[in-house]
């Protein structure tokens, strides 16, 4: 529980007092750049002051001059403060419709692309979301999704949704498979606190959309990509 304080101490004083000082600059300058880089770095202090370290790997591997989407398997609510500060320039990403109505923090992430997905299963929001991110993709942000499209309760990858490839075969954006491990020790699904230790990224090898011919292909690709970086015990029992 400690741990876990300590990192909201960090993210609500500190990421108050950016919202109130960086919104309204933001507005003034017409770019949220200055507000994105000072939000990540605040998450990357917050992770560090639960004593999680983090050990990155691949940024090689990740095309420079081009929007990616970055895919990541999802065990843990520490994974986005962690993932976030690891992605090169900026990025965008789909939430819960509900955190956009929290002050400043929701016009910041309005103002940042971030795009909200609304509650339950109909068809016509999906689309919305999914055009609302080719947006951001096309005016040059980087997109984090987790395919899984919620935390895995046993630490195994669980099956991918449609969508995030939807969206990928749809703007061409190439895609960097990144497996996370190590969250689901500190944190895992249901646990409130945090126990420090480390955390591996792994950013792998692009997967071109236009080099598949079906969706279901794509899919498989990534999804075996992921598996294979990932511990033993992470994968999923479909893929050896």
């Amino acid at each position: 529980m400690f741990a876990l304080g300590k990192m909201l101490f960090v993210y609500v004083t500190l990421g108050g007092l950016a919202g109130l000082i960086g919104i309204p600059y933001s507005l003034i300058v017409g770019n949220v750049r200055l507000l994105y880089r000072v939000g990540v770095g605040i998450a990357r202090l917050g992770v560090r002051a639960a004593g999680v370290r983090v050990e990155l790997r691949g940024l090689e591997n990740v095309p420079a001059g081009t929007s990616c989407l970055f895919l990541a398997n999802h065990v843990s609510n520490l994974d986005p403060p962690i993932l976030f500060p690891a992605l090169p320039g900026q990025a965008s990403v789909m939430l819960k419709q509900e955190l956009m109505r929290i002050p400043l923090l929701g016009t910041a992430m309005r103002m940042a692309k971030f795009v909200p997905v609304a509650r339950g299963h109909s068809r016509e929001a999906a689309q919305r979301s999914v055009a609302a991110a080719g947006e951001a993709i096309r005016s040059g942000l980087h997109f984090l999704i987790f395919p899984e499209g919620t935390r895995s309760g046993d630490g195994r990858l669980g099956v991918f949704k449609r969508g995030p490839f939807f969206l990928a075969m749809e703007t061409g954006a190439p895609i960097v498979p990144v497996a996370i491990s190590g969250t689901q020790k500190l944190m895992p699904k249901g646990a409130t606190k945090i126990r420090p230790g480390t955390v591996r990224v792994q950013m792998l090898p692009v997967i071109r959309p236009e080099e598949f011919a079906r969706r279901e292909e794509l899919i498989a690709a990534v999804r075996t990509a992921i598996a294979e970086a990932l511990p033993e015990e992470m994968r999923p029992a479909d893929i050896p």
